[in-house]
């Protein structure tokens, strides 16, 4: 008995259980999650640690180092990146694949407890971490502007409401504030003036910060009351310190304000935010790993009323960009194409078979089995994504195929005369076995991708089960549901239509052709046998020399932009190129919002910044991203001293390294002097380079430096230690959070510097004054000398060690095997030694690691496919009878990409 027997006996039956399979797949298709692709997220947990005043150097050595060396530690970890600049750190963390998040945050909550010992004492608070890829684009930012408030007052309400209350969202994984800082009591101080009244920066310090306390202090209590007792001992606002006593003179009282102006205002004077030319605060919202985009913006955005609500109504809330916007008109296009697949394929099976009834049937088999591959995939956790879609896509003309083979035999013995139950119990056992191994070795191609680790596998296993299951659901309906149908629903043979009859003389003109040519061919078999083998040969050269790409290039419609100014740029010289640049870039007729902001820390430093651009529609722009990037990088470069390096944001990235472009090249030493002498030759040599562009270096070590070179001997003979000198001018330059305001939502500091008339250039030296051993106070010129010098800005690591960074992007119509080949070659000629450590990073990593491991992926495919049809035909030679079709076919896919320039 064949597997068909039971169904066709039993129509009913077999209706009602093809019915069920599509109504249970019609409802989990319409539980299947959305997303731009399959769930392909590396594990990464980003960690920050932040001592305002911090030089880069100190960072990486005093803060990212001791982490560092913790973290090598942990278990999985593939790559790990840090970036120190001016008062913080930054380290990102990315594991393996297979790593749980969950557990690799708890493994580095671990490091961090112990590496705490490790660093410097008077970090403000603990190096924190979130489940968060920095380098990945945010899937959401909101704007808060408005016509009254100030920038601080929207940075407030943006970081103590918004952000606290989007972080709960499931989905989230960190949202960061930028474009201002939290407001502050700023005490800013006149060096002279304290000089004049025998005060240190050291001691003004300790007497505004012992002046203000917030702590426990008791109750009363009797037999039947009880008292809290309270004491205005915490100073609120900058009225509050004004009239603070901070020396007695000769019986006259000095007040705070005779020695320093005193202002409510922001933490950090040195932050810039603008939306469209306007000041704003942006909230940047990131998602976490493996967290779905869709459900996490949907989350957001019903929860922007109620966040709204919670903020004063002076402020504008405005979504100004949503990565799920054309995430959702992608899927929905492919969605349509896929409709469009399946209303084609069953035209086409009406055209050649002509008969309403015998299209119907195998017709039955595309929504079954697509429905039924919808159940299989909510089961397995996957997603409604542009690759599923493509595997369901593909499969509408595989998934008729069995049927109409089941089709044709049963119609045979239909034509010869047999009943319509005899020839479908008939034609479905004769045939049975043949759909069998059909689909059997459709299946076995897609055992190797199945296999592949890397994120290549990851993110192809959803594409190769989809089509799997739907070859393999489609051949048990062409088993069970086409038989059964065919006994019920094909009819006796009649006389055809003039339709028919006319259409029947171009089958059989075809028909007679074909026969022709085979028979031509069958007689020079050796010919033939020439012909396949020049076909492998063509297929094997067509396949070196056509381009060769990661992943396609998308245009998501949002453009993430970099700046980078001289190194010595102020920020003061930074806020107006940045406003400018963002104006070009707003009057681009193909862009819709521009978002910009630089300093506030967070990594940055007061030369960089970072944009956020979101595009037009397509149909309103009728320019792509890269076109738009293009047309812009001309005008951009008309501002001096500054570059705006711009990229379309893609749905796939690898790595977690921060950069202006692209794709990454790092050199790594553990001699610095290496990195100093050969990365500026490279980054030179690649510049010159026609298959690249936007190339750039994240190495800045020509930072201008103010060093002091103390004279020890009369420093120690006037009592004077570094530690007392780096704390007196850490007093006067560093910002320094001298008090903490708590209030019921948020905690704001006391930030004590010099007037801004005295660190606006090295002559503020002059005015400082350091406290000695017998009271007085001498100039530093007393002990230090003063020898301008250059210093990092930024410090980087990769591993543990000292790296640089080069990034780029591609020239038009370049491929990126092609770039990746030109640069190798460069290296090569430039004779750089062996102790200098050189890789590609990120997408271009990944690009490489899938190019080599492809000759081997189609060896074991065809491997597999051998393999099944060996067993299934119990022979050697007729499978490959079977794959010799497959060279003219590799010849064909690979002409196209050749022809169209198609990675």
């Amino acid at each position: 008995m064949s597997l068909s027997s039971p169904f066709i006996s039993r129509p009913v039956a077999t209706a009602l259980l093809t019915i069920a399979v599509g109504l249970a797949g019609a409802v989990a298709f319409n539980l299947l999650p959305v997303a731009p692709l399959p769930e392909v997220d590396f594990p990464t947990v980003s960690v920050s640690a932040s001592l305002p005043g911090g030089s880069p150097e100190i960072m990486a050595s005093s803060v990212a180092t001791p982490l560092e060396r913790q973290f090598g530690r942990v278990a999985g970890v593939t790559e790990m990146t840090s970036s120190s600049s001016l008062g913080s750190t930054s380290i990102t963390l990315q594991f393996d694949l297979n790593r749980n998040i969950d557990a690799a945050a708890r493994d580095v909550e671990a490091a961090i407890n112990a590496a705490r010992s490790y660093l410097p004492a008077n970090l403000p608070t603990n190096p924190t971490y979130r489940k968060v890829n920095p380098a990945d684009a945010p899937i959401m930012i909101l704007a808060l502007t408005s016509d009254s408030l100030s920038p601080s007052q929207l940075y407030d309400a943006a970081s103590t409401v918004l952000a606290q209350r989007i972080s709960q969202i499931r989905g989230v994984g960190q949202v960061t504030v930028g474009g201002s800082s939290s407001p502050a009591v700023r005490i800013e101080v006149n060096p002279t003036q304290i000089n004049h009244y025998g005060l240190s920066l050291e001691s003004l310090r300790t007497t505004i910060a012992a002046a203000t306390a917030n702590r426990a202090k008791g109750t009363f209590s009797d037999e039947n009351r009880t008292w809290v007792i309270g004491a205005n001992d915490q100073l609120m606002h900058a009225i509050d310190y004004q009239p603070l006593l901070v020396k007695t003179n000769n019986g006259a009282a000095i007040k705070l304000t005779d020695v320093a102006q005193v202002t409510d205002s922001v933490q950090t004077v040195r932050s810039l935010g603008v939306m469209n030319g306007k000041k704003a605060a942006l909230v940047i919202i990131f998602r976490q790993p493996g967290a779905n985009i869709i459900s996490t913006v949907d989350g957001i955005r019903g929860a922007i009323p109620q966040l709204h609500a919670a903020i004063s109504p002076a402020i504008a809330l405005t979504v100004v960009m949503d990565q799920t916007v054309t995430i959702r008109a992608s899927v929905k296009d492919v969605e349509r194409t896929l409709v469009i697949s399946v209303v084609l394929v069953i035209l086409v099976v009406f055209l050649f078979l002509r008969e309403w009834r015998s299209t119907l049937i195998p017709s039955i088999a595309v929504p079954v089995s697509i429905l039924g591959t919808c159940g299989v995939m909510y089961l397995a956790g996957y997603s409604i994504d542009n690759l599923s879609l493509m595997a369901l896509t593909i499969s509408t003309g595989l998934v008729v195929d069995d049927a109409i083979v089941v089709l044709e035999n049963i119609t045979r013995y239909r034509e010869h005369g047999l009943g319509a139950l005899e020839a479908a119990m008939k034609g479905a056992a004769e045939i049975g076995p043949t759909v069998f191994s059909i689909s059997v070795s459709l299946v076995a191609v897609f055992i190797p991708i199945l296999l592949m680790g890397g994120i290549v596998g990851r993110l192809f296993r959803e594409f190769a089960v989809t089509l799997s299951v739907t070859i393999l659901v489609s051949m048990l309906v062409s088993l069970t549901t086409t038989p059964t149908m065919c006994s019920r629903l094909l009819a006796d043979e009649r006389q055809h239509g003039k339709l028919y009859r006319a259409s029947e003389k171009a089958f059989d003109f075809i028909l007679r052709v074909y026969e022709t040519a085979l028979r031509w061919v069958l007689d020079r078999s050796a010919l033939m046998l020439l012909i396949v083998a020049g076909t492998i040969a063509l297929s094997v050269y067509l396949y070196t020399i056509v381009p060769k790409g990661f992943f396609p290039e998308e245009d998501t419609g949002r453009l993430n932009g970099n700046f980078i100014a001289d190194q010595s740029t102020s920020f003061q010289a930074m806020q107006g190129k940045i406003v400018e640049l963002s104006r070009i870039v707003q009057n681009d007729p193909g862009v819709g919002t521009v978002m910009a902001f630089t300093g506030g820390g967070g990594g940055t430093t007061t030369n960089t910044g970072r944009a956020f651009i979101s595009l037009k529609p397509l149909d309103d722009r009728h320019a792509t991203a890269d076109q738009i990037i293009a047309r812009l990088r001309s005008k951009l470069s008309s501002v001096p001293g500054v570059t705006l390096y711009l990229q379309a944001v893609q749905d796939v990235r690898v790595g977690g390294r921060q950069s202006a472009a692209q794709y990454q090249y790092t050199l790594q030493s553990d001699d610095l002097s290496l990195l100093t002498h050969w990365a500026p030759l490279l980054l030179t040599r690649l510049k010159q380079m026609q298959q690249l562009t936007d190339v750039n270096s994240d190495q800045q070590n020509s930072g201008l430096e103010a060093n002091l070179v103390i004279d020890r001997p009369t420093a120690s003979r006037l009592g004077i230690t570094p530690a007392v000198l780096d704390n007196t001018l850490y007093d006067a330059f560093g910002e320094r959070e001298i008090a903490v305001t708590y209030t019921g939502m948020n905690q704001y500091f006391v930030v004590m510097e010099v007037a801004p008339t005295f660190w606006q250039n090295p002559e503020g030296l002059r005015q400082i004054y350091v406290p000695t051993a017998t009271g007085g106070a001498v100039p530093l010129a007393a002990f230090t000398r003063y020898a301008p010098a250059t210093a990092p800005l930024t410090v980087n690591h990769s591993g543990v060690f000292p790296s640089v960074t080069i990034s780029f992007n591609l020239a038009q119509n370049v491929a990126l095997g092609q770039a990746v080949d030109a640069i190798n070659a460069a290296e090569r000629e430039m004779g750089m030694p062996g102790t200098l450590n050189t890789s590609f990073t990120g997408t271009a990593e990944a690009f490489q690691a899938s190019l080599s491991n492809e000759p081997m992926l189609i060896a074991a495919a065809l491997a597999a496919v051998y393999i099944v049809l060996g067993v299934l035909y119990e022979s050697l030679i007729h499978p490959i009878t079977i794959l010799s079709t497959l060279p003219s076919a590799g010849v064909g896919a690979l002409l196209a990409l050749e022809i169209t320039q198609t990675e």
